[in-house]
């Protein structure tokens, strides 16, 4: 892939394809399981409208080599709403160009627009090389996440 066009744009109804090949290599870096169930369930999330999750797709000369999901979440102690961007994945192939960075951006420019206080995230301790990013980008929090299986 060439220096080429970076467009960012809405996730599409005609992306299927693309975005499960994409959501598909993230799940695989984080080691997930991933099925038909679970593809379905989040495409199905990302076109209905009483659902809190939205995506974004990163066109790179008209190929597709990124995404981000994110949502609005309540911030109860200060009474308002924060975005969080729950997924954010680019091709192999297509990294060293920032374009995570400009995936990021545009989320934040989406919270702007929308009043949010803040995105937040989260990564993997030892996913070092997002991290590196993630800290030129934004103030690492002293929270310590905890998981509860009802």
């Amino acid at each position: 892939m060439g220096a080429g066009e970076l467009v960012i744009r809405p996730i599409e109804p005609a992306d299927r394809d693309a975005w499960q090949r994409l959501y598909e290599g993230y799940a695989t870096f984080y080691q997930r399981p991933m099925d038909d169930r679970i593809l379905a369930a989040v495409w199905g999330w990302l076109f209905d409208p009483k659902h809190e999750l939205e995506g974004l797709l990163a066109l790179l000369d008209d190929h597709p080599v990124g995404l981000a999901h994110f949502r609005r979440m309540p911030r109860p102690l200060q009474g308002a709403e924060i975005g969080f961007l729950d997924d954010l994945f680019v091709d192999p192939a297509a990294r060293g160009r920032r374009i995570g960075e400009v995936l990021i951006a545009r989320v934040g420019a989406i919270g702007r627009e929308r009043g949010w206080g803040c995105v937040r995230w989260l990564t993997a301790d030892d996913n070092y090389r997002a991290r590196a990013v993630y800290d030129r980008l934004a103030r690492k929090t002293t929270w310590n996440l905890y998981e509860l299986t009802p």
